[in-house]
């Protein structure tokens, strides 16, 4: 007669396993550093702001926002280097962590660092910033050479077929 096993204990290992891989899958979907218990002597970037950028072809501007909610203007700091746009800063905590009783904990705090390649034709000497409402947009006029334009394909008339 056949022993039939529970399936909850037949296989311990890969549960577990699986629950690590579920776990960074979480942290890495929510922002969370993902490495820091395993390499605590690394400093991972623990806040990763969404970008959005693109290049206005109506008023010819590279337009990139960050949303960055929470973090003071004066603790960012913009450079561009190499035709790349770097965006460093830094959200910090009001409050000691440690003496609240946290019920959820989705915000990051932390360092940050974004690098984006800029595209062609920005003019990188004429980068603006500005930060309004928790969002900071970075622009940029483009030159007019650098901005897509649509190539005109032309049919030459059609030859008269002579016979022989």
């Amino acid at each position: 007669m056949t022993k039939l096993v529970p399936r909850d204990t037949a296989f311990p290992e890969l549960y577990e396993l699986r629950r690590g891989f579920d776990d960074i899958f979480n942290r890495y979907l929510f922002g969370r550093p993902i490495f820091s218990d395993i390499f605590p002597t690394e400093k991972p970037f623990a806040y990763v702001p969404p970008v959005e950028s693109y290049v206005d072809r109506e008023t010819k501007k590279y337009v990139c926002k960050l949303s960055l909610p929470g973090i003071d203007s004066k603790e960012l700091e913009i450079r561009v280097q190499n035709h790349t746009l770097v965006i460093k800063g830094e959200r910090k905590t009001t409050r000691e962590v440690k003496s609240l009783e946290l019920l959820e904990h989705e915000f990051t705090y932390g360092s940050f660092e974004r690098t984006l390649a800029l595209p062609e034709g920005v003019m990188t000497e004429k980068l603006a910033a500005e930060y309004i409402n928790g969002v900071l947009e970075i622009t940029a006029p483009v030159s007019e050479a650098a901005l897509p334009h649509k190539i005109e394909v032309k049919t030459p008339p059609l030859a008269k077929h002579v016979t022989v």
